[in-house]
């Protein structure tokens, strides 16, 4: 693993809370249409911005998670609660601002997450599913909450993808000596697959329903298809 500069982290854990906050106000709006009270928007608020971070911190099992030992993580998942119960984020505007809120959160975290896995001394695919991890849990945690099937098991435009694409280029770069590049390749790859999925309605092929295969059954020779009786057979019989 390529040593990773104080400069470097403090941009990750920008882009960290970037994701935080966007994904925050995302969670706000679901719990506007829900019609949750205030306690509504700050659980779905936190949940969404700061799940797939406690899920990738837990697994890493390096300490307390960062979302509980640095105060910014909460506060800003409020602030995006705040933002979205006091400001009606729906409508046309937010139609067209939604896409790129949800890209750019996907790929923010995606790359945090795959920075983090690599400077605690994980490897390549380690770091790749962690940030995939990072990007999408929140997410899909919120929905489980909802008693929806996530988001992110298909029937839907590309989501784990990009992500999966953001923490690779991360990973990539970082082995090329570039892990600040990393940064912005992989959140700018990330975002932009995810907005181009929805623009063209890429999504992921599903399994074929084949239908099972028949067991064989023995039946009966129906009677216009038996053929004479065996004289043979009869004289054994009658012996």
């Amino acid at each position: 693993m390529s040593d990773l500069s104080e400069a470097v982290i403090e941009a990750s854990r920008f882009l960290d809370l970037t994701g935080v906050l966007s994904n925050a106000i995302l969670g706000g709006v679901v719990a506007r249409n829900e019609r949750f009270d205030a306690i509504g928007f700050a659980t779905l608020a936190i949940v969404s911005g700061l799940g797939g971070g406690l899920i990738r911190d837990t697994l890493l099992q390096k300490g307390t998670p960062i979302a509980l030992t640095d105060p910014a993580y909460i506060v800003t998942a409020l602030v995006g609660a705040a933002i979205a119960f006091l400001i009606p984020v729906q409508g046309r505007s937010w139609n067209v601002v939604f896409p790129w809120v949800d890209a750019l959160a996907l790929g923010t975290w995606a790359v945090a997450g795959a920075t983090k896995t690599l400077a605690v001394g994980l490897g390549a695919l380690p770091a790749v599913l962690l940030g995939a991890v990072t990007a999408v849990g929140g997410g899909a945690v919120r929905e489980i909450l909802l008693r929806q099937v996530p988001s992110v098991f298909g029937g839907n435009t590309l989501y784990a993808t990009p992500a999966l694409l953001a923490s690779g280029l991360l990973v990539l770069l970082d082995r090329l000596g570039h892990p600040t590049v990393g940064l912005a390749v992989g959140t700018l790859a990330g975002a932009g697959l995810m907005l181009l999925s929805r623009w063209r309605q890429w999504q992921l092929p599903e399994a074929y329903h084949l239908e099972p295969i028949r067991v064989w059954r023995r039946r009966p020779p129906s009677k216009d298809r038996q053929g004479p009786p065996d004289k043979g057979r009869q004289g054994r019989g009658n012996r």
